[in-house]
């Protein structure tokens, strides 16, 4: 799913996809050496372990470097994949366009369906709570306008899926964008 806001993004925001694809299709590779049980301390709902989330971005862009050179990927293509994912999560502010697109991408599929099936029940929280949450990110999360956009239009479509007022919905993003 992530790949396909990434696709989406590509559309108007002209990054390179031969970057962006790589990157957001490795960047959570770096999971697998974290032991499961130490996973949700990192991310989620209170939840925030930047040391966690650092060992998953660094043996991420140790394990993507892995892949794509057995595959033959170019070497420059490979360092810029390999510095976005080694921090993905952690750093603030994006290395370039492709950075941003890939960064972007990744918090996008947090709003999708599949993610709201999915991370409530594993964050242990009701899926409303979890989809408020969520759109009360909208304003600090994403880099590019277009990924701003997106975000706005796959929470309303799983708050009109949720039976929420549009009107709660748009209260709810206010209330972290100081108009609420």
């Amino acid at each position: 799913m992530a790949v396909t806001f990434a696709n989406k993004l590509l559309q108007v925001e002209e990054g390179d996809a031969s970057v962006v694809i790589p990157a957001i299709m490795l960047h959570d590779v770096g999971w697998k050496s974290v032991p499961e049980d130490l996973q949700l301390r990192a991310f989620g709902p209170g939840e925030n372990d930047e040391s966690i989330k650092r060992i998953h971005e660094v043996e991420g862009a140790r394990i993507a470097r892995g892949i794509l050179d057995r595959v033959g990927y170019p070497p420059a293509l490979v360092d810029e994949i390999c510095r976005i994912i080694e921090a993905h999560d952690t750093r603030q502010e994006a290395l370039s366009l492709n950075d941003a697109i890939v960064k972007d991408s990744d918090k996008l599929w947090r709003l999708s369906k599949e993610a709201l099936m999915v991370d409530p029940p594993r964050f242990k929280i009701d899926r409303l709570v979890h989809l408020k949450w969520l759109g009360r990110q909208i304003a600090s999360w994403f880099m590019t306008l277009t990924a701003r956009e997106l975000a706005l239009q796959e929470y309303r479509a799983r708050g009109e899926s949720f039976g929420i007022s549009t009107e709660e919905l748009e209260e709810n993003l206010r209330v972290n964008d100081g108009k609420g």
